[in-house]
């Protein structure tokens, strides 16, 4: 596996990792969410902390998995 590659893997687990654990305090620390959203500040928070690095987490692993996949092509 080139560096590149692996550090693309790397940064997009981390970035997926911190938005499911947004998520996770959502519902287990910050009262869950409602009919109309979070009941907390901080709920509303980890909610923009999840609605920002799950899109961009998935995005960023199917860029390396695509990645690595074209590099074993090689």
């Amino acid at each position: 596996m080139q560096p590149d590659t692996r550090k693309l893997l790397r940064t997009g687990l981390w970035i997926f990792g911190t938005g499911v654990a947004a998520v996770l305090a959502i519902h287990l620390f910050f009262g869950g969410i409602g009919h109309q959203g979070p009941h907390t500040n901080s709920g509303w928070l980890a909610l923009m902390v999840a609605m920002g690095c799950l899109p961009t987490g998935s995005l960023t692993l199917l860029l390396a998995l695509l990645k690595l996949i074209g590099d074993r092509r090689r």
